[in-house]
């Protein structure tokens, strides 16, 4: 058995080789046929219009020899990149903040210590690109800045890019227009939409609303890390590119999806918690075991059990929980 999977990543020694076995190969004969429909689809083109077709597809899972393109296209990213050449490298060139640059370095080690290809000792050393991509980033949007968790999802960018400048570029469609305002100073955004995970919740599946209040359990101690590393080190690697797909071409709407989707799905194991402690280490549990693994299947549950989930929807319950977060102030 391999301990290091396609991405680098070394399993953890209580790694259900077994179960993964059964299920990749049942996955290899849908990523084989998905490939073969990708390639028909992009003819060797660089390029892809929007359109249901497309969004079925991409539903469907990209497949990793597109998935780079793909992200870039969808995200908006490739037009930003060809509208501004040489911003990139102009960024690296430039004055830099002495404050700013020690906070990156700081978090250089702490990210992905499970992946040997962040190792010091790695050939090349993918720590360089995240490097320079994180100071890159800070220097174009200097509201942000750099803040943790910026460093896992540009790390899972470069393993699929393998390229510092299209990094920069999916960094900057995530944060800047993706997802509203995760990584500002206030983090309004990210809080924000914890509380609106809260209202779905009491909507969708109202008796673990009930349980969380009951046990003064705020969303925040639950879920903020499902938020700000979109699901990396979360759930499996697989799930969590596959989530991304959807996530560039759909949308934060995505991330509610996958969330109300874990919380209803073990709806009765959560329920068994009798305390606060227990409520917290159930959804810890939550992201393990085969229903996270088995990406494929996962992804059509995502569509599908968390019933209508509009992006209005959505919009509406932002306004009004983001004034509520300000008025508490």
């Amino acid at each position: 058995f391999c301990r290091v999977d396609p991405y680098g990543f070394e399993r953890p020694e209580d790694f259900d080789y077994a179960s993964y076995e059964a299920f990749f190969s049942r996955y290899l004969v849908v990523l084989t046929r998905r490939a073969i429909k990708w390639s028909k689809l992009l003819k060797g083109k660089n390029s892809i219009q929007k359109s249901l077709k497309v969004k079925r597809y991409i539903r469907k899972g990209i497949p990793n020899e597109h998935r780079a393109l793909v992200w870039m296209v969808v995200s908006g990213a490739q037009t930003n990149m060809e509208q501004n050449p040489g911003y990139y490298h102009r960024l690296l060139e430039g004055e830099k903040n002495a404050k700013l640059l020690e906070a990156i370095k700081t978090d250089m080690n702490r990210t992905f210590p499970d992946n040997v290809k962040f190792r010091k000792t790695a050939d090349p050393c993918l720590q360089h690109a995240l490097y320079n991509v994180l100071v890159a980033y800070g220097h174009h949007n200097k509201a942000v800045g750099y803040c943790q968790g910026m460093n896992f999802i540009a790390g899972y960018l470069i393993l699929i890019t393998k390229n510092e400048e299209e990094s920069f570029w999916l960094l900057d469609a995530l944060i800047g227009r993706i997802l509203p305002d995760y990584y500002s100073p206030a983090m309004l955004g990210l809080k924000t939409d914890q509380e609106v995970l809260g209202e779905l919740v009491k909507m969708k599946v109202p008796a673990v609303a009930e349980l969380m209040e009951r046990h003064g359990v705020m969303w925040t101690l639950v879920v903020s890390r499902w938020f700000i590393c979109l699901f990396i080190d979360i759930l499996p690697v697989e799930t969590v590119l596959r989530i991304w797909d959807c996530l560039f071409y759909e949308g934060s709407k995505i991330i509610f999806r996958v969330a109300l989707t874990l919380i209803k799905q073990n709806q009765a194991f959560i329920l068994e918690a009798t305390n606060f402690p227990d409520i917290c280490d159930k959804f810890k549990q939550i992201t393990k075991g085969t229903f996270v693994t088995e990406c494929h299947s996962f992804m059509q549950k995502i569509f599908t059990d968390p019933g209508s989930l509009s992006m209005a929807t959505i919009n509406k319950l932002r306004e009004t929980c983001r004034e509520k977060l300000l008025s508490q102030g």
